[in-house]
């Protein structure tokens, strides 16, 4: 990473810590909300936008990770156990749920995503000794950090923002190894990625598993940030309101889900003085968004740099192109 990233980074995280200064508990209320979406996003992009799995059941891993942690801090267990718990619960049922994704693809796919959603929906609506049902639960306990309460909006902010940055360090290791170029051979070619000895069964249940892994955390921190709830919460609004973050950032980037996340979860409040119309505003900026940036913000961001280096260097740009199309040629003789 060049030194002119790591400076625009310690620059937004320096920008993210001074924040809670400038803003009303409802702000941080907020902005905590958009930190935990972007984990989850984080996690769906992985599996999405990295492997080329589609999924609509991030909001059912989120579930899942929401009543563990509310169950087990309720029940006087430590939030750290409950959220590491939380996370191999939902990293488990992930890699079973990566097995259809052997044998189905695409739409087919999202349906079968799409069931598991569903099916945790209705459990978690039908146990009501375990998860009370439609009535949910509430009182979820907010955690203690080395003594600190994070009852207030300030410090439970700085909470999910510490786990926020290590949940991308971590994300940003995976791409960068071996298992993250695997995972782009998946998604751009299967076929040619088994070829070149890629274990593309092995891959696609990752993929799957660690995308889970991100849910379940976001959904335990959902649980102690708003401290009540139920399974609507998590219903298929909500996997494609995460889906949405990944597109609109663009899938495949790693600050894709963030940007996403940043637009989905704040644009609503930005439209609020509009009254009774901000809802169809944001529809018509988010169906726009979609008809002309099919690649996300980011992809067009991409583009837009790429079209500037051509313009400013077009003999280079060519001979490179004539220089692929001369390897290409030599390849297929």
């Amino acid at each position: 990473m060049s030194l002119r990233k790591i400076s625009l980074l310690l620059a937004g995280l320096a920008l993210l810590i001074a924040l809670p200064f400038s803003q009303s508990n409802y702000g941080l209320l907020v902005l905590s909300s958009w930190l935990i979406y972007s984990i989850a996003a984080m996690g769906l992009n992985l599996t999405l936008g990295y492997a080329g799995q589609i999924s609509l059941a991030q909001a059912g891993f989120m579930a899942l990770g929401a009543y563990t942690v509310a169950l087990m801090t309720m029940a006087g267990i430590a939030w750290p156990f409950a959220l590491i718990v939380a996370m191999l619960l939902c990293f488990v049922l992930g890699l079973l749920l990566g097995y259809p994704a052997l044998r189905v693809q695409h739409h087919f796919l999202a349906f079968v995503t799409l069931a598991f959603n569903a099916l945790v929906i209705l459990v978690l609506r039908n146990e009501e000794w375990l998860t009370g049902g439609t009535y949910g639960l509430t009182g979820v306990p907010r955690p203690e950090v080395f003594g600190l309460k994070t009852m207030m909006a300030t410090p439970f902010y700085y909470f999910v923002l510490a786990l926020f940055v290590v949940m991308a360090l971590v994300l940003y290791g995976i791409i960068r190894s071996p298992w993250g170029r695997a995972f782009k051979g998946l998604r751009e070619n299967p076929i040619r990625a088994n070829s070149l000895g890629v274990d593309i069964r092995k891959m696609t249940l990752l993929a799957f598993a660690i995308g889970a892994a991100y849910g379940g955390l976001a959904g335990g921190l959902i649980a102690q940030l708003t401290q009540y709830i139920e399974p609507h919460s998590f219903g298929l609004p909500i996997s494609l309101k995460i889906l949405l973050m990944v597109i609109v950032g663009g899938a495949g980037f790693f600050f894709g889900p963030v940007l996403g996340a940043f637009l989905i979860v704040l644009a609503p409040e930005f439209l609020r003085f509009t009254e009774g119309y901000y809802l169809m505003l944001y529809a018509v900026l988010v169906i726009v968004l979609m008809v002309f940036c099919p690649a996300g913000l980011l992809g067009l961001a991409d583009r837009a740099k790429n079209a500037l280096k051509q313009r400013r260097n077009p003999q280079a740009t060519a001979w490179t192109a004539k220089a692929a199309l001369d390897n290409n040629g030599e390849k297929n003789q």
